[in-house]
C-alpha cells in the first residue's frame, strides 16, 4: 500500500474550470517603462502553455506611473491581478504578498524588470511535472558590471560556506514552487524572510535549472547599494550562527594574549633586573583593539537582537492598500 507525505504533491490531475494552474508573482518598483513589456511576454508564453494562469504584480509603492499602467492592463486582461502597497515595504515583502494571494497549482517568483526571463517558464513548468516541487533557476551568466558580478559571486559562496543550509550558489528568487511548498511558506511567521533561504530550509525534491539573466530592458535597478546590504545581512544572519561564534573566538583570543602579557609582566617583575615599563603607545594600543573588539562583538549582537525586536512587535510585513482583479474570495 503507498502512503503519502502531508505535503507531497497529488498526481496532476485534469482540473476544474474555475482553478488557476499556474500563478506568476513579480514585484513593481518604478517599472513604468518595462511592465507593458513584462504582462506582453508573459501572457505569450503562458497563453502558449495553453493551460489555466494568473498573472500578480505587486506594485511596491511606486512613485511614477507604474499603478496607472497596471490599473490599465488590469482592466484589459481579468487574469491580471494587482496588489498595491500603502507604501514601499521591499522586494522581499513583495514577492511575498503575492505568494499569499497566489491560487495556482504551481507559483512562480520573479523580478519585474524582465532580467529573468519569462521564455524559461515552461522549461519550468516541464521539470515540476516531472515531479520536482521546487525548482529554481540558477544564473549561469549576468549582464552587470564586472564589479557588481564579482560581488555577487563572493557573497553566494561566502553564504554558503557561513550558513548552515545548502543555499544553491548564483540562485536568486527567480524559482517556481509547488502549491504544498508554498502552503508550507505561508505558515512561517518571521518577519525578515529571506526567501531564497527558507525555499532551500524547506527541503523537498528540488532541482536547479541552468538560464542567462538577461540585462535590463528599460529603467534602472532599484536595489540601491543599501538595499543589497541588507538584504546579503538578512541572508547571513537568518542562516548562520558563526558571526557570534567569530566573535566569541575573537574575545577568547585577545583574553589569551592579555593573560600571557600579565604572566610575562608579573614574571619579568618578580625575577628580572628591568622590566618593559607601562609606556603610553602600549597602552594605547591595547585599549583600542580591545574596544575594537568589544564594539564588533556589541555590533554583531546587535544586528542579531534587532532582528528579534522586530519579530516580537508581530507588525505586519506589508500593508495591501488596494487589491485589483481579485475575486471575492481571495479580496
Amino acid at each position: 500500500m503507498s502512503r503519502r507525505t502531508a505535503y507531497e504533491r497529488e498526481p496532476l490531475a485534469p482540473m476544474a474550470d474555475n482553478h488557476t494552474m499556474y500563478s506568476v508573482v513579480a514585484p513593481i518598483f518604478n517599472e513604468q517603462e518595462t511592465i507593458p513589456e513584462l504582462v506582453r511576454r508573459l501572457e505569450s508564453v503562458l497563453t502558449a502553455v495553453g493551460e489555466s494562469y494568473e498573472i500578480i504584480l505587486v506594485n511596491d509603492g511606486s512613485t511614477d506611473h507604474s499603478l496607472r499602467l497596471l490599473r490599465g492592463l488590469a482592466q484589459q486582461d481579468s487574469r491580471l491581478r494587482i496588489i498595491d502597497f500603502s507604501r514601499n515595504f521591499g522586494h522581499q515583502a513583495a514577492l511575498y504578498a503575492g505568494l499569499c494571494r497566489a491560487s495556482g497549482r504551481a507559483v512562480v517568483l520573479m523580478d519585474g524588470d524582465l532580467q529573468d526571463p519569462p521564455e524559461v517558464l515552461p522549461r519550468m513548468i516541464e521539470l515540476w511535472k516531472q515531479g520536482h516541487q521546487v525548482v529554481y533557476a540558477v544564473r549561469k551568466a549576468r549582464k552587470e558590471h564586472l564589479l557588481k558580478r564579482i560581488a555577487y559571486a563572493t557573497y553566494y559562496r561566502l553564504l554558503n560556506r557561513l550558513a548552515y543550509i545548502d543555499v544553491p550558489l548564483d540562485s536568486g528568487d527567480f524559482s517556481l514552487l509547488d502549491e504544498g511548498v508554498v502552503a508550507i511558506l505561508k505558515s512561517m511567521p518571521e518577519r525578515d524572510k529571506f526567501l531564497r533561504g527558507l525555499r532551500s530550509w524547506v527541503g523537498f525534491k528540488q532541482v536547479a535549472m541552468p538560464y542567462e539573466r538577461d540585462a535590463r530592458t528599460a529603467g534602472t535597478t532599484k536595489y540601491t547599494l543599501r538595499k543589497l546590504v541588507r538584504l546579503g545581512l538578512d541572508g547571513v544572519l537568518a542562516y548562520s550562527y558563526i558571526p557570534l561564534r567569530i566573535s566569541f573566538l575573537f574575545g577568547s583570543i585577545v583574553s589569551l594574549v592579555a593573560f600571557g602579557f600579565a604572566l610575562v609582566y608579573f614574571a619579568q617583575r618578580l625575577f628580572a633586573d628591568s622590566y618593559i615599563p607601562k609606556g603610553f603607545t602600549t597602552l594605547a594600543i591595547l585599549i583600542l583593539f580591545l574596544g575594537g573588539v568589544q564594539l564588533l562583538s556589541i555590533g554583531l549582537l546587535g544586528e542579531y537582537l534587532g532582528r528579534i525586536y522586530n519579530e516580537v512587535k508581530r507588525r505586519p510585513e506589508y500593508i495591501e492598500a488596494e487589491l485589483i482583479g481579485f475575486d471575492d474570495d481571495r479580496a
